[in-house]
């Protein structure tokens, strides 16, 4: 589904990644693990269109990605790559249910039909009773599933996670590993995960190592 192909990376005279080749497939979990500096991040943001590479393209179902202007691309994003961060980025002035419809509104979608798909998730997620709190009214893990349920509002083909649980306790930490696993086979979603946690990165169905802007 996705092919990255000699991906170069510089900033300034620093060069991050060094002929990066990569694929990702239909329903494939994907782990990136490495040293802080190794490039994982900005892999990640190349791969998922947040960040442009210096040389080399990156296509999915074979069509570069990497060409696509800023109007196409920021379209293409949104409909087809959803993303969660460590820190959640949970808008603190919307409630649970409007932070997760705000890319379904982005892309078009009316505004009933987007709270039903987000009513929807939420339920699927265990946070039904939280509709209408606000991100400073819930826990860490269900601001955490809260912004899992606003990456898979467009029914993305891949969601690219950077650190997801790097901010939670280990109880949420593995509930949250757990549930990408079962979002996987529920519903074929495929996922690129930057983490530091090796039980979580051993659970994918592929772990990449990366040192010095190189996967290994």
């Amino acid at each position: 589904m996705i092919q990255a192909r000699n991906i170069v990376k510089y900033y300034g005279k620093l060069q991050v990644l060094k002929g990066i080749n990569v694929e990702v497939k239909d329903k494939e979990i994907v782990s990136i693990v490495g040293d802080s500096g190794a490039g994982k991040t900005t892999l990640l943001q190349i791969l998922g269109t947040l960040d442009s590479a210096s040389s080399g393209e990156v296509l999915y179902d074979n069509t570069e990605v990497s060409k696509l202007k800023n109007k196409a691309l920021a379209q293409f994003r949104n409909k087809s790559i959803g993303f969660i961060f460590q820190f959640h980025q949970l808008l603190p002035e919307f409630t649970c249910l409007e932070n997760v419809c705000i890319p379904a509104y982005i892309a078009g979608t009316p505004k009933k039909q987007a709270e039903e798909k987000a009513k929807q998730l939420l339920e699927y997620l265990g946070l039904s009773h939280r509709l209408t709190h606000k991100p400073s009214e819930l826990s860490g893990g269900e601001q955490q599933r809260c912004a899992v349920a606003r990456a898979l509002i467009n029914n993305p083909k891949v969601v690219f996670a950077d650190e997801p649980s790097g901010n939670l306790d280990s109880k949420n930490a593995s509930e949250l590993h757990k549930l990408f696993l079962k979002l996987r086979d529920d519903f074929g979603h495929s996922f690129v995960i930057v983490t530091h946690n090796e039980e979580f990165a051993n659970m994918a169905d592929r772990k990449l190592v990366m040192k010095d802007g190189l996967i290994l």
